[in-house]
């Protein structure tokens, strides 16, 4: 019998996910000031349970409070307060009803560290990001101490998880965070055994999933998300992902993530460049644009290196699309995103027949260039655009949270502004 979105799936370590549907990784923001979990995420990830995924994964926990993706992130940084503990403990009993799985998604951003959060960030080396604007601080590189820090804060983080009831972790190696960095030899110029050759920037990746699962033991779910390539000229490559994909498989690892991109190049959510030289940037294979999912041709390869459960994200709007992509043996689950933003239940919807399609809402957030008028640079309009439909998803997030129903009326333009006031107002709250 071929496989559907509604097989369940048993993976390596002896867990099964009910259904092949998972609820894609997205930043909640819902932190308290001492980037606890809050009621927000109970509710939040309660209606996403009820919502049918077999799988859901938080938006990234991050293993230091100095360097967040955002303002209100959740970290677990050091040894955790008994009121701490039990949040997390709230979050994951919220996030496991209905037999759901939640798996945290732990992080640390590296350079991509907003200056709202940090105006000094840290990475492989001292290379700054290539975008318009002071969004992002130069990062100072990393010393080997620090980096062997890091890899005890992942095992520690993943160690929280399991014993506060979350029924898996995920490691974030892509998107251009602190990991997927070490992987890229155009980020990545250190001389020492964390850079050059791959299989030393691929050290971090491996040293801190090796570390993980000596914390968490060999029955609970350890998966990773890596970028397919991340599409910038002298960058981490598509060959390199294969490479590094077949190391990660040795691991016994539970489940890979395929993704791609990074803030620069932000394939992950469908747009392209968003640097101030999009002349470095590679294309995208054409014939992956026409397809439903952004990712799903690169996993076609990753898959004849591997034999690990594979998970793609990213474009899947149909069921005969998502049901087509799993009987073809390219993956094994489909992630699903931003649409449950939107339609906490699309998930139940798809997998009862009452829905053969979820809208892809995206498409209709888009300003043209007369919002701005005729003479407005054109990189000011692509940051506008990217950070608008972020911020427009963002929302919807902060209403689950808050227990409102979704505003799918709700303009790009003013998705924009409210959207960094709110991070900055979050920000200046967890600097007081």
């Amino acid at each position: 019998m071929s496989v559907t979105i509604s097989s369940p799936l048993t993976l390596p370590c002896g867990a099964t996910l009910k259904n092949r549907i998972a609820k894609g990784a997205m930043t909640e923001g819902l932190g308290d000031r001492q980037n606890r979990a809050t009621e927000g995420h109970v509710r939040l990830y309660r209606r996403w349970a009820e919502g049918g995924a077999g799988m859901l994964l938080t938006g990234n926990v991050q293993v230091d409070r100095r360097y967040m993706e955002r303002p209100g992130n959740v970290a677990i940084d050091g040894e955790q307060s008994p009121e701490a503990l039990e949040a997390l403990r709230a979050y994951a009993k919220a996030g496991t009803v209905n037999g759901t799985h939640l798996w945290m998604q732990i992080n640390h951003a590296g350079r991509q560290t907003p200056a709202l959060v940090n105006k000094n960030p840290v990475g492989p080396s001292d290379k700054a990001l290539d975008m318009p604007g002071a969004q992002f601080g130069k990062p100072r590189a990393m010393t080997g101490s620090e980096i062997e820090d890091v890899i005890r804060r992942f095992a520690h983080a993943a160690r929280i998880a399991r014993e506060t009831g979350f029924t898996g972790v995920q490691v974030h190696g892509a998107h251009g965070y602190l990991i997927s960095s070490f992987l890229s030899p155009d980020v990545n110029t250190r001389t020492d055994e964390w850079g050059g050759s791959l299989e030393n920037r691929a050290r971090l990746l491996l040293e801190i999933v090796r570390a993980i699962r000596a914390a968490v033991g060999d029955d609970y779910p350890v998966s990773v998300k890596l970028n397919s390539a991340d599409f910038q000229r002298g960058g981490f490559s598509h060959e390199d992902a294969i490479r590094v994909a077949a190391w990660l498989n040795a691991e016994k690892l539970d489940l890979l993530e395929i993704s791609g991109g990074t803030y620069e190049q932000p394939r992950l959510v469908g747009l392209d460049d968003m640097t101030l030289h999009p002349e470095r940037s590679e294309k995208r294979r054409e014939s992956t644009i026409a397809r439903e999912a952004y990712f799903l041709e690169y996993a076609k390869d990753i898959r004849a290196a591997t034999t690990m459960p594979l998970m793609v994200t990213g474009g899947f709007r149909t069921v005969a699309g998502m049901n087509a992509a799993l009987a073809s043996a390219t993956m094994d689950v489909v992630g699903i995103a931003r649409p449950l933003c939107v339609d906490p239940e699309a998930a139940n919807k798809l997998l009862s027949g009452g829905a053969t399609e979820i809208p892809a809402y995206e498409k209709t957030l888009r300003l043209g260039p007369g919002i701005l008028g005729p003479h407005s640079p054109i990189n000011f309009l692509k940051a506008l655009n990217g950070w608008g439909q972020q911020g427009w998803f963002c929302l919807q997030i902060l209403r689950l949270g808050a227990g409102e129903n979704p505003d799918p009326k709700m303009g790009v333009f003013s998705a924009f502004r409210n959207y960094a006031k709110n991070e900055s107002k979050t920000a200046a709250a967890l600097q007081r």
